[in-house]
This record gives C-alpha cells, structure tokens and sequence, in this order.
C-alpha cells in the first residue's frame, strides 16, 4: 500500500473517532453549547472532507474525467453552504464559537496524525 493511501486511510477514520472522542469528553465535561459547538463543528469539517474526497475521485478517475469548472463549482458551494451554517449556529447563538472552531479543527488533527504515524512508520521502517 503506497503512502498517500495510508494516510488518506488514516485521516478518513480518524476523522471519526476524533469526533466522536470530542462529543464524549465534551458532552460529560463541558457545558452544552460548548459540546454542541464541538459536535457540530466536527460534523461540518468531517462532511466536507467526505465530500471533497468523492468529488476529487469523481473528477480524477477515468474514463469519466469531470472538467475542473465542476470540482470548483462544488468546492464553493461547500464552502458557501458551510460558511452560512456556521454563521447561523453561532448568529442564533445554538453553539459556543470556541466550541466550534475547536470541532472545525478535526481534520487538521486527523491529518497531524496520519502524518505522525506516516512518520513513525518511515524511521523504523529505515531503522530495520
């Protein structure tokens, strides 16, 4: 298995547990609309990373190339659609903003940590 597929596996399930880590420790020792902020912020970032992956696989495997006016397009209506959530859940006050930005911040963790494992993986693997 290359490496890129390695870490592409490790961040999609990380991705999840890291979630559902942060919803546990959240829901038992934070206040609720801080563990909400988690949760959802968790959930957006995690959906969005889903659904760049497919549209990035859709786009890049042949036979059915899609032009890369498609993949932008669905990459802004993500992001417009993402951006507007998170302006009500923090305009309505659903959501704690620190909460929040703490959950959006599950992919970069997942990857931090494929890349750490990656890492590990490589200087050991050298070391033998």
């Amino acid at each position: 298995m290359k490496i890129q597929e390695r870490i592409l596996i490790c961040v999609t399930r990380s991705n999840w547990v890291l979630l559902g880590l942060a919803a546990l420790v959240g829901g038992l020792f934070t206040p609720f609309d801080f563990a909400l902020g988690l949760i959802f912020g968790g959930l957006i970032v995690t959906v969005n990373f889903h659904l760049l992956y497919r549209t990035l696989k859709g786009a890049l495997t042949p036979p059915h190339l899609a032009s890369h006016h498609a993949v932008i397009a669905k990459y802004y209506l993500r992001f417009t659609l993402s951006g507007l959530i998170i302006f009500w859940l923090i305009s309505k006050n659903h959501v704690d903003p620190l909460g929040l930005v703490l959950g959006l911040s599950v992919v970069v963790l997942s990857i931090l940590f494929a890349t750490l494992m990656e890492l590990k993986h490589l200087i050991f693997k050298e070391a033998m």
